[in-house]
């Protein structure tokens, strides 16, 4: 069994590690939008889908999980670094766009700063609406629609979510491919689609939180 997790601190498996977080944070990001947008159903369908999801005890697990999940990933990307740069111990003296049928862009050029950038958000995101202030429906609910509300409010705060969104959509234009490649899906039939496939996600992940932000602070919500 020890020589078995030890498989995990080389370098295919510290990719595949970082392969299998990604794809599962990816997973975790789709089916967040897709309750975040129910906002735009109004306070008491948006707190009742809220409430609904908080009070399920497998919602700690999940958190757990998702936890977990997130710091093997930052772990072993910041490992994965520190093997490629041992490898490769003198810097290219010059960096250029590829062309032709290269895979590399910007996004996947930034992935470590993109990466930073989202933990510091991260911990802003879940101190602001995990641990920030607390109301309550006249139901007894949580009322997490008037917490998002008041958040979007300030344009500060809407300016650095929408930076911040345009950071998780880059992250995810080269990430999302790239851990589903690390996983096997890299073959001459199947790697344009999985190419086209994780970049719709990242644009649409990306485009949904940056139009619930804009909406919330341009209307208020709904009265």
């Amino acid at each position: 069994m020890p020589s078995r997790i030890r498989v995990f601190d080389t370098s295919v498996g510290t990719k595949l590690l970082v392969g299998a977080t990604g794809l599962f944070l990816v997973l975790y990001l789709i089916v967040h939008i897709a309750g975040n947008l129910m906002v735009f159903g109004g306070p008491a369908f948006f707190n009742q889908y809220a409430g609904a999801l908080s009070g399920s005890p497998i919602i700690i697990v999940i958190e757990v999980v998702l936890l977990i999940a997130f710091l093997i990933h930052v772990f072993k990307t910041i490992r994965m670094v520190a093997m490629n740069r041992a490898a490769r111990p003198v810097e290219y003296q010059l960096k250029r766009p590829a062309g032709g049928r290269s895979r590399k862009t910007l996004a996947s050029s930034t992935m470590i700063l993109s990466g930073l950038w989202l933990l510091v958000f991260i911990v802003l995101h879940v101190k602001t609406f995990k641990f920030g202030a607390h109301y309550q429906t006249p139901d007894g609910l949580t009322d997490l629609y008037r917490v998002e509300m008041e958040a979007f409010r300030s344009p500060l705060t809407v300016a650095f979510y929408l930076l911040s969104m345009i950071v998780v959509g880059s992250h995810l234009f080269h990430g999302a491919s790239s851990a589903a490649q690390s996983l096997g899906f890299d073959h001459p039939r199947w790697t344009p689609r999985v190419l086209v496939l994780g970049r719709l996600l990242a644009v649409a992940i990306a485009g949904g939180f940056i139009v619930i932000a804009l909406w919330a602070h341009l209307t208020g919500g709904v009265k």
